[in-house]
C-alpha cells in the first residue's frame, strides 16, 4: 500500500481518534488531521516491526485500519501530554 493511501487513512483515523478521545486540544482541526496522518504511519510502522508483517494488507483490511488508529491514538494522547499542560497554569 502506498504512501498516499497511508495519508488518506491517516486523515480518517485522525477523525476516529478524536472522537474515541473528545476534548479541547490546542490547534484545532489541521492538527489533529495531522496527526492522524503521523499516527497512521507510526500505526503502519508498529504493525510491521511488533507483527513481523512485510506491510499491512491493504485499504480496506481491519488491520490496516486497527494499526493506523491506534497509532494516532498514541500520538493524540502524547500531543495532550506535551501541549496541555501550557495552558492550564495561570499566574494570579
Amino acid at each position: 500500500m502506498g504512501i498516499i493511501a497511508w495519508i488518506i487513512i491517516g486523515l480518517l483515523a485522525g477523525a476516529i481518534a478524536k472522537a474515541i478521545m473528545p476534548g479541547k486540544d490546542p490547534g484545532g482541526i489541521i492538527i489533529t488531521m495531522l496527526i492522524g496522518v503521523a499516527g497512521g504511519l507510526l500505526g503502519g510502522w508498529l504493525g510491521k516491526v511488533i507483527f513481523g508483517v512485510d506491510s499491512v494488507d491493504g485499504f480496506f483490511e481491519l488491520s490496516t485500519w486497527i494499526a493506523a488508529i491506534v497509532g494516532s491514538l498514541i500520538l493524540l494522547a502524547l500531543y495532550r501530554v506535551v501541549t496541555g499542560n501550557r495552558h492550564s497554569h495561570r499566574h494570579a
